[in-house]
């Protein structure tokens, strides 16, 4: 079974496209599937995808993600009254599962937050959140490894990966 991401993918075009009803017909499909609110006024940037194919997973109407952003299993961005702004979120960011993105906050580029947060005020780019409510406890640029790389798959496809030695 596909992801959430990729019928996401196809009710947006149809919604940019302004084809009425089908668009809410495939976000019906996906909560069905997934038990997820992935509406296609959101804008989900390239790249971005859902862990564990978006299970649990709510994002509010017209939020902001950027690109290469990965959403943990359980996700919830979502709006605060009576504020009418929602979550805007940068490139390269990391939603920890159970993670909360609450109301008219703005998440910087290259930002972790950490499983079961909740994030009530902006993110500066480059920094590592958690708690409730969320508070600044690191940053990237301290990490010894890359966490946006993905190592599982080069260990994946190692074993086929040959060098030729002529």
């Amino acid at each position: 079974m596909p992801n959430a991401i990729f019928f996401y993918r196809i009710a947006r075009w149809l919604h940019l496209k302004k084809i009425p009803f089908l668009p809410k017909l495939i976000q019906l499909l996906i909560f069905l599937l997934y038990n997820s609110k992935v509406p296609p006024t959101a804008d989900i940037g390239k790249g971005s995808f859902l862990v564990v194919k978006g299970v649990g997973v709510v994002i509010i109407d017209n939020a902001k993600l950027g690109q290469r952003c990965r959403i943990g299993i359980g996700c919830k961005i979502v709006g605060k009254g009576p504020y009418k702004r929602v979550p805007n979120i940068g490139d390269d960011v990391f939603l920890g599962p159970g993670s909360v993105i609450v109301g008219p906050v703005e998440i910087g580029n290259k930002v972790i937050i950490a499983p079961n947060s909740v994030v009530t005020k902006s993110v500066p780019s480059g920094s590592i959140v958690g708690g409730i409510p969320a508070k600044i406890i690191g940053s990237i640029h301290d990490l010894e490894y890359d966490i946006l790389k993905n190592e599982s798959y080069l260990d994946d496809i190692a074993p086929y990966m040959t060098t030729n030695k002529d």
